[in-house]
């Protein structure tokens, strides 16, 4: 994530900006920016600031944020950066994500006991004065499995939290696993799991939730009625460092002291954070219209030089993919169904697509190296578990038409396009975000990449499409939607049940099959706990995943930001998250 670190929340949609790959530049083949951003730190200066003062932070998209200020049922990148300043989780991290006790509650893991045991600190409080209690944890659970609510976070992860299936399905009116032993307005939560799994002390693993939503205030809003509710969209709580001041509705929020924040008075006095074109990003820089920025990587010759700011850099969890529709979601079973009959069920013709694509050009072209391809769908971050011995899809045209040749899609004489298997004449509907200047000219790249192995393929819709409508279409398994190119921003714990599993929402592809489960299962079993077992199986996933090419990773970038050189504090530190806008201030 750009700002927010995104191990309390999991997985979050993201939009083709986050990873900057297009823009104004011209054709270079230097890696010049990536040699810049490996010498930037993760961290301005860390020292004493003063107290007061106001900044502005850009958001980058070309659409208006949704404004679902409720972590439980907020899905985008972008909702969650304009929701920072205020969203904080319950646990503090180390900078390798393991949980510790320093942030707003503490976390007691018993393997024996199949038990976490989660205490929210006294002083911790909701922006509106109340302490956090036991019951806003176990209520933020409700929101996450009732059906009504909507939330795209109920799991196999999660659903292994006793009796937390019986409530989704609406056979009991409570969570039988979660135990309040201090009582509703206590503390104190036990959450009993059905089995304990080996990333439980990583934040982000996804079998519990990390953070709480405020049930005084909440309680009287129909679970279906939350996600429109004016005390979510327009007045929302939070007990981070900051409170909302004044929301204009998809384009700004105005943030202020949460007077009862529980670690003392934030540094400084306001934040605006505002939505604004990634086509104005290097002007912006330049002509210092904001305080926080961050850079569009294809556009860092024009903003390297300027004076004023400080540069911090990383290459954050994430990565853009392809993503071919097999099938559907099934609203009656909580998971998908795949469709053995789909157009893009052929593994040959999904590898093809794959091998056809330029990305390592494309990447050259505009980015200076600042982006570039990514080889398996565990990024190089997660060390051991990343499979470095898999070569992933580099561009291979005479490959790609041997494959299409052996699996039966052959041209007709005359004929520019190949036909399906059966004869049929075949055309493949990409869906697209909008987004980045130059997103277009990528697409259409790709799109005669494809034609020079006889693929036919156009984009849904005609055009590329805005960051809302897209994922409407992609999680609702439009029929126009044949191919989808994607983003991902990940949680910080390897496992890969919550977007790939046959029971999780986020599988946009909807494929699945008894070895992928298989595999998902053991990465998270007791044999797990055995590291050098689990890297085994993250490897052996990773090379299936490739083979069979439901998903086809693209490219990860080096996130820049523009930090204004008067503020100090500014960190990108995993363990720094839920300290740092509390911390960032003026130097004295």
């Amino acid at each position: 994530m750009k700002r927010r670190a995104l191990g309390a929340l999991g997985v979050f949609l993201a939009g083709a900006m986050l990873l900057a790959g297009c823009g104004k530049s011209g054709s270079t083949s230097s890696n010049s920016g990536a040699k810049d951003a490996k010498k930037f730190p993760e961290q301005t200066k860390m020292t004493t600031a003063k107290s007061g003062g106001s900044i502005t932070v850009a958001e980058e998209t070309d659409t208006p944020f949704t404004g679902i200020f409720l972590d439980e049922l907020a899905d985008s990148q972008i909702d969650s950066d304009v929701s920072q300043f205020g969203a904080e989780s319950l646990f503090a991290t180390d900078d390798q994500y393991k949980i510790n006790n320093k942030g707003s509650a503490t976390f007691k893991l018993d393997r024996k006991a199949k038990t976490v045991t989660i205490e929210v600190k006294k002083g911790v409080k909701w922006s509106d004065g109340k302490q956090v209690t036991a019951k806003d944890v176990e209520y933020a659970y409700e929101i996450i499995a009732n059906k009504d609510s909507g939330s795209s976070r109920y799991t196999n992860s999660i659903a292994n939290i006793v009796g937390i299936a019986a409530y989704h399905a609406g056979k009991a009116k409570t969570i039988s696993g979660i135990d309040m032993p201090d009582g509703a307005n206590g503390r104190k939560v036990v959450i009993h799991f059905l089995t304990m799994k080996p990333g439980m002390t990583q934040s982000g693993n996804g079998y519990f939730w990390e953070s709480a939503a405020p049930y005084h205030y909440l309680k009287d809003v129909p679970f279906s009625k939350l996600k429109s509710s004016d005390k979510v969209r327009k007045n929302p709580l939070y007990y981070g460092p900051f409170k909302v001041q004044k929301i204009v509705r998809g384009q700004s929020v105005t943030w202020v002291r949460n007077p009862y924040y529980w670690r003392g008075t934030p540094k400084l006095k306001k934040i605006t954070i505002s939505v604004i074109s990634e086509n104005t990003a290097s002007q912006s820089i330049k002509s210092k219209k904001f305080d926080v920025i961050n850079v569009v990587n294809s556009q860092w010759k024009e903003v390297k030089g300027t004076k004023g700011y400080n540069f911090v850099a990383q290459i954050p969890l994430s990565y853009s993919y392809l993503g071919f529709k097999v099938g559907k979601w099934d609203k009656k079973t909580g998971s998908v169904k795949m469709n053995k009959n789909s157009k893009m069920n052929n593994r040959s013709l999904r590898q093809a697509m794959a091998y056809a694509m330029n990305v390592d050009e494309v990447e050259n072209h505009y980015t200076q190296g600042l982006s570039f391809r990514v080889k398996t769908l565990v990024p190089e971050g997660f060390g051991d578990f990343y499979n470095s011995k898999l070569a992933g899809f580099p561009k291979n045209l005479k490959k790609a038409n041997a494959l299409l040749d052996k699996a039966g899609y052959k041209k007709k004489k005359g004929e520019t396009y190949r036909r399906d298997p059966n004869g049929k004449k075949l055309t493949i509907h990409l869906a697209a975000m909008s987004g980045a200047p130059n997103q277009e000219a990528i697409v259409q790249n790709y799109i005669q990449q494809w034609k020079k192995v006889g693929l036919h393929v156009t984009l849904t819709t005609g055009r590329l499409i805005e960051f809302n409508s897209f994922y409407d279409k992609v999680e609702n398994d439009d029929p126009s939607v044949d191919v989808f190119e994607a983003v991902w921003s990940l949680s910080s714990e390897p496992s890969q049940n919550d977007l790939y599993s046959a029971k999780a929402p986020f599988n946009f592809t909807r494929f699945e099959s008894a070895e992928n489960t298989k595999m998902l299962k053991e990465m998270d079993s007791q044999k797990a706990f055995n590291h050098a077992y689990r890297v085994k199986v993250f490897h052996k996933w990773q090379a299936y995943m490739q083979k069979e090419a439901y998903v086809v990773p693209l490219t990860n970038s080096y996130s820049i930001t523009a930090v204004n050189s008067k503020l100090v504090n500014y960190s990108l530190k995993p363990s720094h998250s839920g300290l740092v806008w509390y911390q960032v201030g003026y130097k004295k």
